[in-house]
């Protein structure tokens, strides 16, 4: 027997997850794992409301008090999900570079021209670099896991996190797609002279000729900057804006429709890119830039279920802009979010996840 398989036999699901374990509290390693959660806790480029870089740190302590017999994935946890730790640096680097930007951000704001100012322009050249450093490491961090044969999901921190994350992907795969959803369409070019903007995320992601299309979903806020990219996209990138998709429900289409005809619209694979923000606010009270209207918790699993049962494949996925206030309420909504969407990856990659639980009703 396998010591895996010992793990498996003498842990019960039914109690709470071990304290001194892994998230979720389950008691495998990084090698008996067949998902690794990668952190990475970011926030150099905020604007507005800060603490993403807590995220991770936030939902791990909340992973503890999720129940593991989840109904669509009741054999998730015998995969193994496995935190990795983040290089002590990144958070270091964070703190250093955001206080760097804050003068910047303030500046601009006050209507200067930073080009102007030789000291704001060199710290501003100075946080680029930094920011390009960072996205190479988390890049090297998750192709290290991907050549082992793990999956692999990225766990920021703001919502520039993922770009290293998207560069490793393209490696693998010639042509891919990104089920994008967010409150914001990111698509800003170089958002306050920060070419590595939080806003910026799917502007830069757009550079990689691997993705195919990027398919937005719950989208609230936008300049016009933004839905000129759009325009000129050539069909590259597909926007479902709030507004839009509750429109289309209030004059009878069903969730089911408009889930199917996004999925139709996706390339044959597929990643997840979810901004907390995406949701109502009441589930995310602490996030950086939160927006009036948004999708349910039960409107964003179910597509993500819908799409790990087609014929669509997800390659990866990252779960960003979680911040953690007073209680734990966003954290604790950030980890049930992100079982959820292990269990969706693992489901859609073949893995064996259990058949959904039923009740007779």
């Amino acid at each position: 027997m396998s010591t895996k398989q010992h793990k498996i036999d003498n842990f019960d699901p039914s109690q709470p997850g071990l304290a001194d374990a892994s998230i979720y509290g389950l008691p495998f390693t990084a090698e008996e794992s067949e998902i690794i959660v990668v952190p990475a806790p970011w926030e150099v480029t905020v604007s507005y409301g800060a603490g993403t870089s807590e995220g991770p740190e936030a939902i791990l302590e909340a992973s503890f008090q999720v129940d593991l017999h989840h109904q669509q994935y009741p054999e998730l946890w015998k995969l193994g999900i496995f935190i990795d730790e983040a290089p002590a640096h990144w958070a270091e680097n964070s703190a250093k570079y955001k206080e760097m930007a804050q003068p910047i951000i303030e500046a601009l704001e006050n209507g200067e021209d930073v080009a102007e100012n030789p000291a704001l322009q060199k710290d501003l050249d100075a946080i680029n670099e930094a920011c390009e450093v960072f996205h190479k490491e988390v890049e090297e961090k998750i192709t290290y896991w991907m050549e082992k044969g793990k999956k692999v999901v990225l766990l920021g921190g703001d919502h520039s996190t993922p770009l290293g994350y998207y560069k490793s992907l393209a490696k693998y795969h010639d042509s891919f797609g990104i089920l994008h959803f967010d409150a914001h369409m990111d698509l800003r070019d170089a958002y306050e002279g920060f070419t590595y903007s939080h806003a910026s995320i799917m502007f830069n992601t757009l550079g990689l000729s691997q993705v195919e299309k990027i398919v937005q979903v719950g989208i609230r806020d936008f300049c016009e900057q933004e839905a000129e990219v759009v325009h000129t996209s050539n069909g590259r990138v597909l926007v479902h804006t709030d507004s839009d998709l509750k429109t289309d429900e209030f004059e009878g289409m069903s969730w089911k429709a408009k889930c199917d005809q996004i999925i139709n619209s996706l390339p044959e694979k597929v990643a997840i890119s979810f901004d907390i923000d995406a949701l109502l606010p009441w589930y995310c009270p602490n996030t950086g830039t939160p927006v009036p209207g948004g999708l349910t918790f039960e409107q964003a699993t179910y597509m993500i279920t819908r799409l790990s049962e087609t014929n669509k494949q997800i390659i990866g996925m990252d779960l960003v802009e979680v911040a953690p206030g007073e209680d734990d309420w966003d954290g604790n909504v950030g980890a049930r979010l992100l079982f959820h969407m292990c269990g969706a990856y693992a489901k859609s990659q073949g893995l064996t996840v259990g058949e959904k639980i039923e009740f007779k009703k």
